[in-house]
């Protein structure tokens, strides 16, 4: 892993961090108790009540893991791409999917606990928002009558802070009480999205990628060819995938809101979203994940098709691309 992936991860997240808190939010906000009607109001709301560092809560997590994650998500794709054009034939699109198949698998190693950490720490300020907001109901009968008159009455108690929790708070406190599978909570809704992500994004990019060739004799391609690539093909594939990542984000958040449900697995998840909040509410935050994937993808496949993958794998990339 070169310093030069390891800075394209953290200006990619450092850019991006913001958009992608506000699709946690978006997407753990529940029908009827919504705060926040879009990413841009998510994002002010969040200046005003925790300043603007509050749009960066749980961007340590990911500067930390990102890179290792990308890393291992591109090499495995590029491994197993050697491995299936061995016979010297050229790839097909279902050996392609397959390829991106296992690299979603192996990526998870480090998914999963990044996004599950990352998730408290974002979601926290919605928590603190959603219970500075919620009224107490009181029931008065009125003296004679007969009809029940229902009055709201605000709580004057000073507002609750937004708890300032850190990750290797929550890993501790985790691995305490329900001991390493605690940072795997939410596994299978992270496979259930990552592997169909992976299974879109690479063949897709791999063919996008190869319009950009120069020529039959000259496989390179610009590196602005590359970022684009990258780009629309992770945008594509993060709207593709986004009822997984709803799902995902919902089982992984530990702490819930007032009258907020629980989930017991992806199916009983699944059941209730569609039961209680419709078919919409599965593409929450999807715009906010193609803007946050779009250009992690772009910088991570520029930087890697400059030399991670022959340093990573002993071959070229560009020859396995164009196999």
């Amino acid at each position: 892993m070169s310093v030069s992936t390891w800075i394209a991860g953290m200006v990619g997240v450092t850019c991006v961090f913001p958009i992608d808190l506000a699709k946690t939010r978006l997407q753990n906000q529940r029908s009827g108790q919504q705060l926040y009607k879009n990413m841009m109001d998510c994002l002010i709301k969040t200046v005003k009540s925790e300043g603007y560092f509050g749009m960066y809560r749980g961007a340590a997590v990911n500067l930390t893991l990102v890179t290792p994650e990308k890393a291992i998500k591109l090499a495995a794709n590029d491994f197993f791409r050697h491995q299936l054009s061995r016979d010297g034939g050229k790839l097909t699109v279902i050996k392609e999917m397959l390829a991106g198949c296992c690299a979603g698998m192996c990526q998870v190693i480090i998914t999963t606990p990044m996004e599950m950490l990352k998730i408290q720490l974002q979601d926290a300020g919605r928590l603190a928002a959603q219970q500075r907001m919620v009224p107490s109901v009181v029931t008065t009968l009125k003296m004679g009558g007969t009809s029940a008159v229902l009055s709201r009455s605000y709580n004057t108690n000073p507002a609750p802070q937004v708890m300032r929790v850190s990750a290797t708070q929550i890993t501790r406190e985790l691995l305490r009480t329900k001991g390493v599978t605690g940072l795997y909570r939410g596994l299978g809704a992270t496979l259930m999205r990552d592997i169909p992500f992976s299974v879109v994004y690479f063949p897709l990019f791999a063919h996008l990628h190869q319009l950009g060739q120069r020529s039959s004799e000259d496989p390179s391609v610009p590196f602005y060819w590359s970022f684009m690539s990258g780009c629309l093909a992770g945008s594509i594939a993060a709207v593709t995938v986004s009822p997984c990542d709803v799902v995902k984000t919902r089982l992984q958040s530990l702490k819930k809101g007032a009258n907020e449900e629980t989930y017991n697995g992806v199916v009983d998840c699944v059941r209730k979203i569609l039961r209680k909040e419709g078919p919409g509410a599965f593409l929450k935050g999807a715009s906010c994940r193609a803007l946050v994937i779009a250009p992690l993808f772009g910088i991570a496949q520029v930087v890697y098709f400059v030399g991670v993958g022959e340093f990573l794998l002993g071959y070229t990339p560009y020859n396995i691309y164009s196999a």
